[in-house]
C-alpha cells in the first residue's frame, strides 16, 4: 500500500503551490505529465500563463491544470470522464483551496459538442488507444473553444502523425522517451488580422 501511495502521487513544480504534493486516483492508462516535460512546457509558456484562460481536457491526475493554475492562471476548467478521476480532482482542489479551477465530469468530446467558452491554453493528453485527438482538435477549432491566438499542448505516442486545423503550427516540440510532446499555436486567419487592424 506504500508503494502505490508514492506511485500516485505527483508533485506541482512552480508557482503559488510550489513543492505541494497531491495524490491522484489509481485509473487505467493514466500518466500524469512527467516534472521534466511540465518543467519544459510551462518555460515554453512563461511569458503567457499569469491571467490565461485554461483547459485541460482529459484531466486525469489534473497535473498540467493545477500547474497552470499554480503559476497565475486565472480559470482553469478540468474535464474528465471518469467518476474516480474527478473525485480525486475535486479532493485536490479543495485542499488547495484553488477558487479560480473548476473541474467537469463529461466526455470530452460530447463537452466540447456544447455551448463554447473561449479559452487561451488547452492541454490535450488524452489515452494514447482511444485515437481521441483528431476530434478533439477538430470541434476545439470549429466550435469556438479558442482565442485567436491560443496555444495548443498535446501528448501523443512517440511518431503518432497528427492532422492539425488549418491555422494550427506547431510552435515547440520535443521528445521524452515514447512520447512526442508539442506546443501548437493558432494564428488568426488573414481576413480576421485584417480586420482587427483596421
Amino acid at each position: 500500500m506504500r508503494a502505490n501511495r508514492v506511485q500516485n502521487q505527483l508533485r506541482i513544480i512552480g508557482g503559488l503551490w510550489r513543492g505541494r504534493k497531491l495524490t491522484f486516483a489509481s485509473l487505467p492508462g493514466l500518466r500524469p505529465t512527467p516534472d521534466r516535460v511540465r518543467e519544459t512546457l510551462f518555460n515554453w509558456l512563461s511569458a503567457d500563463i499569469r491571467g490565461s484562460r485554461c483547459l485541460d481536457l482529459y484531466a486525469g491526475s489534473g497535473a498540467l491544470g493545477l500547474e497552470a493554475a499554480s503559476r497565475g492562471a486565472a480559470r482553469v476548467v478540468l474535464v474528465d470522464a471518469a467518476r474516480e478521476a474527478v473525485t480525486s480532482l475535486r479532493a485536490q482542489v479543495a485542499t488547495l483551496d484553488a477558487g479560480q479551477v473548476e473541474i467537469v465530469q463529461a466526455d470530452a468530446l460530447q463537452w466540447l459538442r456544447g455551448p463554447a467558452e473561449t479559452f487561451d491554453i488547452v492541454f490535450l493528453d488524452p489515452p494514447f488507444s482511444a485515437g481521441l485527438l483528431d476530434a478533439t482538435m477538430q470541434l476545439l477549432e470549429t466550435n469556438g473553444w479558442l482565442a485567436p491566438d491560443a496555444f495548443i499542448y498535446i501528448e501523443a505516442e512517440k511518431g503518432a502523425s497528427l492532422e492539425l486545423p488549418p491555422g494550427w503550427d506547431i510552435y515547440r516540440e520535443k521528445t521524452a522517451g515514447q512520447v512526442d510532446y508539442r506546443l501548437i499555436k493558432r494564428f488568426k486567419p488573414l481576413k480576421e488580422r485584417t480586420l482587427s487592424a483596421n
